[in-house]
């Protein structure tokens, strides 16, 4: 029963995979371990960005804000998250990318868990 129970932070934990805590990433026999959903804990200094825009994202998503001011930028669209519980969904085939306006923390839920995106 222990191996099927994992009880971490997500700020130590987060450091281990760029953020994520759950996903196909996570070894087979981790109850962290899903090919169902990803789940990412990000915090992000004020003016991180990311390096370059997803494009032909095969995942829906869901970006939720835990604290200060982030945006979350599409085609001909910027998201302003900037009251805590802000959050934002977008479907498959959505192309996207983000910068931190403050320094924040989100969480946010993809899936299904697929390989991909990964920037280096």
């Amino acid at each position: 029963m222990e191996d099927d129970i994992y009880v971490g932070n997500a700020d130590p934990d987060a450091l281990a995979d760029r953020g994520w805590l759950l996903g196909h990433f996570k070894p087979e026999g981790d109850p962290r371990h899903s090919t169902d959903v990803e789940i990412k804990w990000g915090r992000h200094p004020k003016g991180d960005r990311r390096a370059a825009w997803v494009h032909g994202e095969e995942r829906t998503a869901l970006l939720v804000l835990i604290s200060g001011c982030f945006h979350m930028e599409f085609p001909g669209r910027t998201v302003v998250l900037d009251k805590q519980g802000d959050y934002v969904v977008w479907q498959r085939g959505v192309d996207h990318s983000w910068h931190a306006a403050e320094e924040s923390v989100v969480l946010t839920v993809r899936w299904p868990s697929i390989p991909g995106y990964a920037v280096p």
